[in-house]
């Protein structure tokens, strides 16, 4: 690789130290305010980090954590990745990772779908890979229509190679402006956010997988991959099965889209595949966490489409505790609460906290679920028999509940 500038070293050097520092006092992990210390002395470090390396950026509503682990297990085996493992998917969180491995031809980073053209701009990525767009954080994102278009303007003139989900019309619309698309059917359960076309704003027709716009010629790409429940296939017909470790249909999806970026990447599934199988957690997400014999599986869920994924995963045997906050990173309008279904609970012992508890509480009386109301996650966990329970929160009390124990992972 290049050597970068000295003032380059030298930002990306106290960009580590603070990052460090910062693990070391316990006031984070690091992610953030590396970045934030590099581009404070070198605003163009973010391009000169990316210089010479072959990178895939990961953008989507949901999923995009999840999806970057894949990718960057898949991608280790042409040699060491730099990734931005916990999530911070903004200008700082990808300084900061790329500093950290700063030796590694490959990176994956995993980018806010708001700030996907500023890093692709910045950056010149090589691959792009694009999975969905549904409504979140509500009082401060731009309607996903927006986004999709600012993702065009973004694709449109580069020879970026794009991995996209045709299932999903936004993102298909997203995509459709770059040089080279890979089409994914990659699935999508929710749906409620795009019934009309984003090209002429006429309806959808959908039939199964497929859909068209009823007056315009907008319709679903005929895909090169495509995941079948259990089963990947790929461009050449071949079916492979996806006995990975992760949970749920949604991560099926996430596994078969990996398999498509890494094969942009020149690696093929036998290889890619049993690299995928080794991923067991996800920053928290899926693990399992014990005290006093009651052992808590933890999901993560930050908006609609997300909870429709996370009830997928959840054992209906189980008692379950629901935990919803409304900082920032959460976004603070909680009126999509009532755009989830929650009468998939009704049967099974609902237990519900976190600082919006409230909120929460009143929608799931108007959908009659029965619950029990809990001050704190501690509560709510003591009140469970031993054995084991599932966990849905959304971001900040995910990390809140991950912090009473170590911030598992």
């Amino acid at each position: 690789m290049t050597q970068l500038p000295l003032r380059a070293q030298l930002a990306s050097a106290l960009g580590r130290s603070a990052a460090t520092l910062s693990r070391m006092t316990g006031r984070g992990d690091g992610s953030v305010i590396g970045g934030r210390v590099g581009l404070m002395l070198e605003p163009d470090l973010l391009r000169k980090l990316a210089l010479d390396r072959k990178l895939a950026l990961i953008s989507a509503t949901n999923g995009k954590t999840t999806t970057t682990r894949l990718v960057t297990s898949a991608l280790l085996e042409l040699g060491e990745v730099a990734t931005n493992a916990f999530g911070a998917n903004m200008p700082a969180g990808h300084v900061s990772a790329l500093s950290q491995y700063k030796g590694a031809p490959y990176g994956v980073l995993e980018v806010d779908e708001k700030y996907l053209p500023e890093v692709l701009d910045t950056t010149g990525a090589g691959v792009v890979c694009l999975m969905n767009l549904s409504r979140d954080q509500m009082d401060r994102a731009a309607e996903i229509w927006l986004l999709a278009q600012k993702w065009r303007r973004a694709l449109s003139g580069k020879p970026t190679h794009v991995i996209a989900n045709c299932d999903d019309p936004l993102v298909t619309w997203g995509a459709s402006t770059a040089a080279k698309v890979t089409w994914v059917a990659g699935g999508q359960r929710w749906k409620e956010d795009s019934w009309c076309c984003p090209e002429c704003g006429g309806p959808l027709d959908r039939k199964d997988a497929d859909w068209a716009c009823r007056e315009c010629t907008f319709h679903r790409p005929e895909p090169q991959w495509a995941v079948d429940d259990d089963v990947a296939l790929d461009p050449d017909g071949e079916r492979w099965l996806l006995d990975i470790q992760l949970p749920g249909q949604a991560n099926r999806s996430n596994a078969v889209m990996a398999l498509a970026v890494a094969a942009a990447f020149g690696v093929p599934v036998e290889r890619a595949l049993p690299r995928l199988r080794e991923v067991t957690s996800v920053a928290g997400r899926y693990t399992t966490v014990e005290r006093d014999g009651r052992y808590a599986r933890l999901l993560l869920s930050k908006n609609p489409a997300g909870w429709l994924e996370a009830f997928d995963v959840a054992d209906p045997q189980l008692p379950i505790i629901l935990s919803v906050n409304a900082q920032g990173p959460d976004g603070r309008d909680t009126s999509w609460l009532w755009d989830v279904d929650y009468r998939i609970l009704r049967g099974r012992p609902v237990f519900v906290t976190g600082e919006r508890r409230l909120d929460l509480a009143l929608r799931l009386d108007v959908a009659e679920v029965p619950f029990t109301l809990c001050d704190t996650f501690t509560e709510a966990l003591a009140m469970q028999p031993p054995g084991r329970v599932d966990v849905i929160a959304n971001y900040t009390a995910f990390q809140q509940i991950r912090s009473e124990f170590g911030r598992a992972v």
